[in-house]
C-alpha cells in the first residue's frame, strides 16, 4: 500500500497521512514508516476525529467522546491521504471528508483503506488505495485489530450475533 501511494504522486513532500481514530491512526503511521523506509524521509502524519460529524450522532450514545484532532501542517496546497481499517457503506468516509474541510482546503484528498468490503456501498466512495477486497454479508463484520490499539494485529470476517 506505500508503494501505491508513493506511486501515484509526483512528490511525497507535500503529503499529509491523516488516520481516522481510532484504527485509521496506526494504519497512518505503519504507512508512514513503510514510505520513509522506501524513500528515506520522514513523513507527517495527522489524526482526525470524525465523531461530531458523523450522522449517526444521536445513535451511538448519549455523551459521546470528542477526542484531539492533530493535523501537523496547514492542509492548504497538501495532498491528504485518509487512512481507515474498513470502507463500508461510506458514510465515515464521507464525515471524515467534512471535518477535513474545516481545516481548509487541501491539494487532493485520496483515500487509503486496509479492508473494501465490496458491494455494500450506500455512497459515491471509492479507495485509492486498498489493501484486500472481501466480499461480506450485511450480517457479517469485519473486526480489524493493531497491536498498538488491541495487542494483536488480526483481521477476522465474523457473524454478527
Amino acid at each position: 500500500m506505500a508503494g501505491e501511494i508513493v506511486e501515484k504522486n509526483e512528490t511525497i513532500e507535500d503529503l499529509i497521512l491523516v488516520g481516522i481514530r481510532t484504527r485509521g491512526v496506526p494504519m497512518a503511521e505503519a504507512l508512514a514508516a513503510e514510505i520513509g523506509r522506501m524513500e528515506n524521509v520522514e513523513v507527517p502524519i495527522g489524526v482526525l476525529d470524525i465523531t461530531l460529524y458523523r450522522d449517526d450522532l444521536s445513535t451511538i450514545a448519549p455523551q459521546p467522546v470528542v477526542r484531539e484532532t492533530h493535523l501537523p501542517l496547514p492542509v492548504e496546497d497538501r495532498i491528504l491521504v485518509l487512512c481507515d481499517d474498513v470502507l463500508f457503506s461510506g458514510r465515515t468516509i464521507r464525515a471524515a471528508l467534512d471535518a477535513l474541510i474545516d481545516f481548509g482546503r487541501p491539494k487532493a484528498v485520496q483515500l487509503a483503506v486496509l479492508i473494501d468490503r465490496v458491494g455494500q456501498r450506500e455512497l459515491p466512495i471509492q479507495a485509492d488505495v486498498v489493501g484486500r477486497e472481501v466480499s461480506t454479508t450485511l450480517d457479517q463484520e469485519v473486526r480489524v485489530r493493531f497491536e498498538s490499539v488491541d495487542g494483536v494485529d488480526e483481521v477476522e470476517v465474523v457473524d454478527r450475533a
